[in-house]
């Protein structure tokens, strides 16, 4: 983890609404976005793909890798950092270059979009990767279902083109993957747990599932 530094104080405050001085000073405080500035990563983030990666050891060298809700970009520099080969990323937001990364600015669910990303890494991938999380609405139960749906049909597309052996890694928010999901990943995967790395914010919700052994149907 990042060292601790001394707290900083925020100056004009008072034009801030007090939402956003509480994210500014939370940012402001925060070791891991202190680190990822220091380090050249895109966002805090790339710290939770690092711990995840530590803990799992899912990205191998010379592996082709999706990273879905790839902006801004932080999640496929570590994994070009990890010696991946090829990385193909989407989004809806645009992402600034990457080297040796493609990034694609649309929907990962239009229509062939799989066999798109498959001709760019030049093959099926080894690992997919999903960071993505629909803006919350405050609602818990709400929030929940609408990240479970984002992460099924993630898996979905996952399931659609990783090669035998394959990993997937998606965010939840605490409670896990539900019950239907389950029972997918366990079909298709030889090992699934679920984990909340180091970097995520302690009031956080959010967890990652991490599914390895791909098997295809």
């Amino acid at each position: 983890m990042p060292p601790r530094r001394e707290a900083v104080r925020l100056k004009n405050a008072r034009r801030l609404s007090v939402s956003s001085q509480r994210w500014l000073q939370r940012q402001l405080n925060d070791p891991y976005v202190a680190a990822a500035k220091a380090q050249g990563w895109r966002s805090r983030a790339a710290f939770k793909l690092i711990e995840l990666d530590d803990k799992f050891e899912l990205i191998r060298k010379g592996a082709r890798v999706v990273d879905l809700g790839a902006a801004p970009g932080g999640w496929s520099q570590v994994a070009l950092a990890r010696g991946a080969a090829r990385v193909a990323g989407i989004d809806l937001l645009p992402i600034e270059p990457v080297p040796g990364a493609d990034f694609i600015e649309a929907d990962f669910m239009a229509e062939g979009m799989e066999a798109r990303l498959v001709a760019l890494l030049g093959g099926q991938a080894d690992i997919v990767l999903s960071d993505m999380a629909p803006n919350t609405s405050g609602h818990v139960a709400t929030d929940h279902l609408r990240i479970m749906a984002l992460a099924e049909t993630a898996l979905a597309f996952a399931c659609d083109i990783l090669a035998p052996g394959g990993a997937f890694v998606a965010k939840l928010f605490q409670g896990g993957a539900e019950r239907e999901m389950l029972t997918t990943l366990k079909q298709r995967f030889r090992q699934v747990r679920h984990a909340k790395p180091p970097a995520s914010r302690k009031d956080s919700k959010e967890m990652y599932v991490v599914a390895t052994g791909f098997r295809p149907v």
